[in-house]
């Protein structure tokens, strides 16, 4: 096993980015081709040969860089039981949904965890060219090259919030209440597009039911900036347990934890 200290980190950094702007051309070779897609769950929960490809693209990548460290992936057969030692967190098309009708506001993610703890993380908006990266294993949080510092510490009523479409519907955990306290409510469909907009001071949160590859990346770097991360039922954040997660500044998340309790 490799010793995983800051100098390799920046070296790895480095290494990932150069390959996502590779991929990012993978990407864009495959979208110029007719499109098979399969519904997974129902006709919302979308999969194509794009997500597969790039899954499998990624896992070469990775598994050359870190050759024992597990590997969680959205369109794989997960069977992980614990999260000792390293692992990636994969997910290759974040709103295949978006990325099926639209052909924009979707995401490649990518994080790496020791021992159930963020080290890296990697959040790439593919179509706008934006890649957010990072962690607490290196201290900092670039937008491509450029440094970027934390955003404001604004509370609940001081900017937008990003919401899941049908929980906000449905008044899930009273997200009608707490749009009601923001200046309104955006539904992407993408919860790697939506951190972007957390990281980058666009919105105060989001909040949805995500699997642990659509938060991963987000909470990595989430952690470098000192938002804050959780379920909405109080529990910490496990990189193996699904569940409704939320994201936001110190005030809003407090402001958010009252009202959906």
């Amino acid at each position: 096993m490799k010793n995983i200290d800051k100098d390799f980190l920046l070296q790895l950094d480095a290494k990932i980015v150069e390959f996502l702007v590779k991929d990012r051309q993978f990407i864009f070779e495959k979208m110029g081709k007719h499109l098979e897609v399969d519904e997974k769950q129902n006709r919302r929960d979308l999969v194509t040969e794009v997500d597969r490809g790039n899954q499998a693209h990624i896992i070469e990548a990775l598994s050359q860089l870190l050759p024992d460290a597990k590997i969680l992936a959205e369109e794989s057969e997960n069977d992980l039981t614990d999260t000792k030692g390293l692992m990636w967190v994969i997910d290759p098309i974040d709103g295949t949904m978006n990325f099926v009708k639209q052909r924009e506001d979707f995401a490649v993610m990518i994080a790496l965890y020791e021992d159930g703890k963020p080290l890296l993380g990697y959040i790439y908006d593919v179509m706008r060219d934006v890649l957010l990266h990072g962690g607490p294993g290196i201290g900092v949080v670039y937008k491509n090259q450029d440094v970027i510092n934390p955003p404001a510490n604004l509370a609940l009523e001081e900017s937008l919030i990003g919401l899941s479409g049908p929980m906000l519907v449905n008044n899930a955990y009273h997200f009608q209440d707490v749009e009601k306290r923001t200046l309104g409510a955006r539904v992407i469909g993408s919860a790697g597009i939506e951190f972007i907009r957390v990281l980058l001071g666009k919105q105060i949160g989001y909040v949805s039911s995500l699997k642990p590859w659509d938060f991963a990346a987000g909470n990595a770097l989430a952690a470098v900036f000192g938002l804050k991360v959780g379920y909405v039922d109080g529990e910490a954040i496990n990189v193996l347990k699904s569940g409704v997660v939320l994201v936001a500044t110190k005030k809003a998340y407090s402001a958010i934890m009252s009202i959906v309790k």
